[in-house]
């Protein structure tokens, strides 16, 4: 889920744009250019600071609802941070991607990404390094683009990024398959294949939500649907780690109904299933009392049943055993190993930023991300780092700097600086107050908070796809 960020460009024609592509510039005061136009129906933005210093950031945006598109292109998680790097010389890049980079666009970002960047190659030059960046869903593009670009990324710098998206719909629809079997049942809700009851049935998980917070067994039995995917209980990023039992179940619920039945809920499922050709996930063979025995959130669910009167979670697993399963579609299935899934290689340094009480990208993504890239990189190429916060992209520009930073400095050097939590945050308090707010897209509010580099272990997924 993007955060909203606005570009205000304007200017004359650029001759000679590339098939397909239309483009505008404008000078700024001090000889910086704006660029921007289309590719392909893909809508881009390029800005060009007066002594460019030949590094190029080229941004890759999360996942939009339909009901909240960004106005202009994004080309940096916050505006402070796109005016920084512009200030002191880089060149920053981004698409919105084709449909308004609307819902799932996994494949078309890589596509449109790779067509900015050769318009970029013609039409202003050839980047000394280039860096591949991305927040939420774009975070998988940008490691998917220096995966399959190898030679035109220096290095990808990853927020609140998931790495595995197949595994992300799969646990949500783990999540809402034990909010209709034990919290909605018999209502006529559909999960995956909606169509065009995909609102009524989204509604409908979001209403159970909303009722089941009111009674102890209810707030037991949503526990129960946020542990099988590892969903923490910490929602907000401008309030402290929830402490009590039920401070945690409401905020776990918080992340249960916004993320997992309105994001990538019914309606989300038809834009994933429309460009998949059918729905790609499943939950057939899936037995629910293992997945809560690997939970990190097991705890919350033993306390939860424990302070709920009627709560009896031997019977609600046995409920979960016998409820009908769901089945994918082949092609679907495929579709998402395709483009959803990186696969760990390391052609250029990588480095993380997640903050702990993510719960719309879990952290377990990035435990998942590290184990490939064992598997299939190189370990030593990758940093991942750690902000003490609830939400999701919950960072300040200082914090986003810092990190870009680290990786240019990597870039640089051939070694790692210094990533101690003591060392980032305060890089991050030297930044000033201006670059302090973090945004909390529940509330909208944009607040500046003290830094919160920390040192963190995330737990494992639950359902990775391998």
């Amino acid at each position: 889920m993007g955060a909203a960020l606005a570009g205000l460009v304007a200017g004359v024609v650029v001759g000679g744009p590339p098939v397909g592509a239309s483009a505008e510039a404008s000078a700024a005061a001090g000889g910086r250019k704006t660029f921007t136009g289309e590719i392909d129906g893909a809508e881009y933005r390029v800005e060009l600071p007066a002594r460019w210093n030949g590094t190029l950031v080229l941004y890759s945006h999360g996942y939009f609802l339909a009901e909240w598109v960004p106005e202009g292109v994004q080309v940096a998680n916050r505006v402070e941070t796109e005016q920084w790097l512009i200030e002191h010389g880089y060149a920053v890049a981004a698409s919105k991607f084709k449909n308004d980079g609307i819902g799932y666009g996994v494949k078309d970002g890589v596509t449109d990404q790779v067509a900015l960047l050769d318009w970029f190659e013609k039409h202003v030059g050839e980047p000394r390094r280039t860096v591949s960046s991305g927040m939420s869903q774009g975070g998988l593009i940008a490691a998917l683009l220096a995966e399959r670009h190898p030679k035109r990324f220096d290095g990808v710098a990853t927020m609140c990024a998931e790495y595995d998206t197949h595994a992300t719909w799969n646990s949500g629809l783990d999540i809402t398959f034990v909010v209709r079997t034990l919290l909605a049942p018999g209502e006529d809700i559909e999960l995956v294949r909606a169509g065009e009851d995909a609102a009524a049935s989204r509604d409908a998980l979001a209403a159970a939500i909303d009722r089941a917070l009111e009674t102890p067994e209810g707030r037991a039995r949503l526990a129960l649907a946020g542990a099988v995917a590892n969903i923490p209980g910490w929602y907000a990023a401008h309030e402290p780690r929830p402490t009590t039992t039920d401070e945690r179940v409401a905020a776990q619920a918080l992340w249960t109904k916004w993320a997992y039945s309105y994001g990538i809920g019914p309606v989300g499922r038809t834009e994933l299933e429309d460009r998949a050709g059918g729905n790609p996930s499943w939950n057939t063979g899936i037995d629910y009392g293992r997945l809560l025995a690997r939970s990190s959130r097991q705890d919350l669910v033993r306390d939860a049943y424990a302070a709920a009167p009627g709560g009896d979670l031997a019977a609600d697993l046995k409920r979960l055993a016998k409820a009908p399963r769901i089945r994918p579609d082949a092609k679907a299935v495929e579709y998402q190993y395709r483009h959803g899934i990186v696969r760990g290689t390391t052609p250029a340094p990588v480095v993380t930023l997640h903050s702990t009480g993510d719960g719309g990208a879990v952290t377990d993504q990035e435990r998942w991300y590290a184990d490939q890239i064992r598997r299939h990189g190189d370990p030593a190429s990758l940093r991942q780092l750690w902000v003490d916060r609830g939400g999701h992209c919950s960072f300040s520009s200082a914090d986003e700097l810092v990190m870009l930073r680290t990786l240019l400095d990597r870039i640089d050097d051939g070694q790692w600086p210094s990533t101690t939590p003591t060392r980032l945050n305060a890089s991050v308090s030297a930044m000033g107050p201006a670059y302090q707010k973090v945004l909390d897209l529940g509330t909208g509010a944009d607040l500046p908070l003290d830094p919160a580099y920390t040192n963190f272990t995330p737990p494992r997924m639950l359902r990775p796809s391998r």
